[in-house]
């Protein structure tokens, strides 16, 4: 008798495909731009964050979701720095976060009442390029301390994502580290990304970052910038 093969693997990517679509339309319907933040670990996702909720908070509502293999303990930072509701998925394990726990998250977020929403993925720059939440846009993040080839490395994810930081950039002065080569990697991978150079710590290069973020929540809202 025949063989019958199922491919769990590929059932479940539907059924994840699927619920990120609901959550893109949900999302769509309150006019609220997602971006999810992806990177390997150390990279500075959190800080990041944390200067963005620090210096814009009063000026856009800022919706956050983190994602973490065993603590909350990048929420426990995150929620120091805003009065909102910063949600944390522990994924027990698990190397990426999923369009269901995104939609499940978002049943205690008031989307009428929020301007921009950001998923902290998981550290990992593998697994989470192939699974959508539902969001806008990837942007990848990578530091100044993982080296220049680091898109060449794992070019799925920069293929997937829209943005790049370059983060750590305080750190240049005491590194062999070529930023026109990094970027040129990157290109190399996917010709389309925009770039930001930035450093979470002593706020080189965050205006830029600053302005994307409000020009992406308020022309979503049909709001001027």
């Amino acid at each position: 008798m025949a063989v019958r093969r199922i491919d769990v693997r590929e059932k479940v990517m539907a059924r994840n495909n699927e619920l990120a679509e609901e959550v893109r339309e949900r999302l769509s319907s309150h006019r609220v731009p997602a971006l999810n933040l992806v990177s390997s670990p150390g990279s500075g996702k959190t800080s990041l964050l944390e200067r963005t909720l620090d210096t814009l908070g009063s000026r856009i509502r800022m919706a956050v979701v983190t994602g973490d293999v065993q603590t909350q303990n990048d929420a426990d930072r995150l929620a120091a720095r805003t009065d909102r509701l910063v949600q944390a998925v522990v994924t027990g394990g698990a190397c990426h976060m999923d369009a269901r726990q995104i939609s499940t998250a978002l049943d205690e977020v008031d989307l009428a009442d929020t301007d921009l929403l950001f998923v902290e993925n998981v550290g990992n720059l593998v697994c989470p390029a192939s699974w959508d939440l539902g969001e806008d846009a990837k942007v990848v993040i990578f530091s100044v301390t993982e080296g220049e080839d680091k898109p060449l490395k794992y070019p799925k994810m920069f293929e997937q994502s829209d943005y790049c930081v370059i983060n750590k950039i305080d750190l240049l002065p005491y590194l062999p580290f070529d930023m026109e080569q990094a970027e040129q990697c990157a290109r190399q991978v996917n010709p389309s990304l925009r770039f930001f150079r930035t450093s979470a710590l002593s706020g080189e290069g965050m205006e830029e970052w600053y302005g994307f973020l409000l020009e992406l929540a308020r022309s979503r809202a049909g709001t001027p910038a």
